[in-house]
């Protein structure tokens, strides 16, 4: 069965956290100008192409329901291996003695009108499997994307940061002193100003995260590796766009859709202190008398004022003080002719979907949600993808908007 789109698995081999091949003058593939990186190597270490060896690809990404924050991305491509060639002490291997750990892992969708990267991370392990009797093994190469590097490289004071410094900037700081590529980076300036570092030995990630709080914005990591900063304006920003479709009358077809109508992500009462503040209560009480009470305590945050503290609270709890049914999680099959191929390799964070599913006896629920998770499953015989959908994780009223926009209903940002 021939797939919609054309998988490639590329594996780099050069040191370093940056993606792609050195710029080669003359070179159709690498010696194109907008596209290759420049770089100061003469011999550079190979990019190979493990395309036609490759026999499944599983792919994770997303944002934790429960925890409320983005975690590692992960990526599994199985490999076959007939001659010895992942060996890493086979010395006639064509990859000897390039075959370590934190090696760069590329996959790709591309159409006749596109192409676009499904995984771009680093490699945790090589899982072998020889079966009895078999004349060939498999490898299961087992990738994470850049949060995993952020987790292992430690902290203390970070350079240059300054109280008075806005959350984009503190980030950039963040990532300068762990020596993340400079072009691989998207960061928004952000709205609140943060205190000076507080010089705690922590790690990186865990530094980050606390500026992301701090701007009730998000910090997560592309498909192309390019680590991502999105401020509170540009995710609100983000509820504006028009849904996409997910329907069985004229929309993207998707099966196995997940409900759930529960309480568990009420939050009606919030604490929040700010390193060196004091802390900053709210209360949503008709939620509270409705729900019973859900609390939140957050402390050791680092906003510049208890002021600014206080908002996060507010919009923390006007978030997730109401409940309905939600739609966890849907399943897009890419062989169906009627799903577009384009648009679901295109999906991806905060993208905004309408789902409308016709329950028994004929009514209907219709959701507007957005993208904040994807999973695919791909084979030679197989490709799906299971897209995770959750509510906006900070809200903001929206002008014209006939969801984010209704008077007396929808929730005023700040």
């Amino acid at each position: 069965m021939t797939l919609p789109a054309t998988i490639s698995v590329s594996f780099d081999f050069s040191q370093g956290a940056t993606f792609g091949y050195p710029f080669t003058v003359g070179d159709a593939q690498y010696g194109v100008i907008g596209v290759n990186q420049f770089a100061s190597s003469e011999v550079p270490d190979p990019v190979v192409d493990l395309s036609d060896i490759t026999r499944s690809i599983k792919i994770s990404r997303g944002r934790n329901i429960m925890r409320d924050t983005y975690e590692t991305g992960n990526c599994t491509v199985r490999v076959i291996d007939q001659d010895g060639t992942f060996n890493p002490q086979n010395t006639s291997s064509i990859f000897y003695p390039l075959l370590t750990p934190l090696r760069k892992i590329r996959v790709a969708a591309t159409t006749a009108t596109t192409q676009k990267f499904l995984f771009s991370g680093y490699v945790d392990s090589y899982n072998y499997t020889y079966p009895t009797g078999e004349e060939l093994g498999y490898v299961d190469i087992v990738c994470s994307d850049a949060f995993r590097l952020f987790q292992m490289a430690n902290v203390a004071t970070i350079i240059d940061s300054t109280a008075g410094q806005t959350t984009g900037t503190r980030i950039t700081k963040i990532l300068d002193q762990v020596s993340f590529p400079t072009n691989m980076r998207i960061i928004d300036t952000g709205s609140t100003t943060v205190q000076a570092d507080p010089g705690t030995a922590r790690t990186s990630l865990a530094a980050i995260k606390a500026a992301e709080f701090a701007e009730q914005g998000a910090f997560f990591i592309r498909t192309d590796g390019t680590a991502e900063f999105k401020d509170r304006a540009d995710v609100c920003g983000s509820l504006a766009p028009a849904a996409i479709q997910f329907n069985e009358s004229g929309g993207i077809p998707a099966s196995d859709i997940k409900y759930a109508f529960d309480d568990k992500l009420i939050v009606n009462q919030a604490s929040m202190t700010r390193i060196g503040g004091t802390a900053q209560v709210v209360t949503n009480a008709a939620s509270s008398a409705k729900y019973f009470p859900h609390g939140t305590t957050i402390t050791e945050m680092i906003p510049q004022t208890d002021a600014q503290v206080l908002d996060i609270a507010q919009i923390y709890c006007a978030t997730r003080a109401e409940t309905s049914i939600r739609i966890d999680a849907m399943t897009v099959d890419l062989l169906n002719t009627s799903v577009p191929t384009d648009t679901m390799i295109g999906l991806d964070y905060f993208d905004n979907v309408e789902i409308t599913n016709i329950q028994p006896g004929g009514s209907t629920i219709v959701k507007t949600l957005q993208v904040q998770g994807l999973a695919w499953q791909i084979t030679p015989n197989e490709m799906k993808c299971t897209v995770t959908t959750l509510e906006p994780i900070v809200e903001a009223f929206i002008v014209g908007s006939s969801t984010y926009g209704i008077i007396g209903q929808s929730i005023m940002g700040y």
